[in-house]
């Protein structure tokens, strides 16, 4: 017995003390630690989306995460830190709703999901499809007087656009941002962005475009004034 004591008990007996004492000590501080919240307002993250697959619905929610915990961690609590994932392998196009959990939440290991909002979340998926589309110029100003347009050229005529099979589809041209012929007597030469308004549809060539604006001397109408049609 005496020699059990010496060999398990009393061997290193001031490094054990020791050990004790730190373990004791770091127990009491976390058990003082007070105990705090924090709301945290997190992107929601998709995983695995299908290739051809898109999202189409306008607005992605984003999720509010209330998380419970020692003072001290919640302190020093980053954005980074807390995230939402969802997983979308193998689905199909269509609407779809989804469940979002305290599973689903990934934290810090001492900190405890109270509460999701919003509890679930419904999305819409298509089919994305690629196509090109005309590009139409926006000219405005005011003609020089007896002066009118005789046609406008766009170099390229035509851009790639891709998205969601139903909103590509319903897109019949891209426009450019306005060119102004003020005065303009012979032609002028301009370059500038095309866009389309649905801001789910992705132009595939972020480059401006050459608008020509060829002008001409207007026909005389029937009440005297000069007149001009664009092509």
């Amino acid at each position: 017995m005496r020699d059990f004591l010496h060999r398990h008990v009393l061997h290193n007996l001031g490094l054990k003390l020791i050990s004790l004492a730190l373990a004791v000590g770091l127990w009491l501080a976390v058990a003082r630690d007070p105990v705090a919240e924090v709301a945290v307002d997190v992107a929601i993250e998709f995983h695995n989306i299908p290739q051809n697959l898109e999202i189409s619905s306008e607005s992605i929610p984003r999720a509010q995460i209330r998380l419970r915990g020692p003072e001290r961690v919640v302190r020093h609590l980053q954005p980074s830190d807390v995230y939402a994932e969802i997983e979308l392998g193998g689905l199909k196009p269509g609407e779809r709703t989804f469940d979002l959990t305290a599973q689903q939440i990934h934290q810090p290991l001492e900190l405890e999901v109270v509460q999701v909002v919003p509890s679930q979340f419904h999305l819409r998926f298509d089919t994305r499809l690629t196509r090109e589309v005309p590009v139409q110029a926006r000219v405005v100003g005011t003609f020089a007087p007896g002066y009118g347009i005789q046609r406008v050229e766009v170099d390229p005529p035509n851009i790639t656009i891709s998205g969601p099979k139903k909103h590509v589809e319903a897109v019949e041209s891209a426009i450019t941002d306005p060119v102004d012929v003020s005065g303009a007597i012979d032609r002028a030469t301009f370059a500038r962005h095309p866009y389309v308004s649905d801001p789910l549809i992705q132009v595939a060539s972020p480059d401006p475009v050459r608008i020509t604006v060829i002008m001409q001397k207007a026909p005389i109408s029937g009440s005297g004034a000069p007149s001009a049609k664009p092509e």
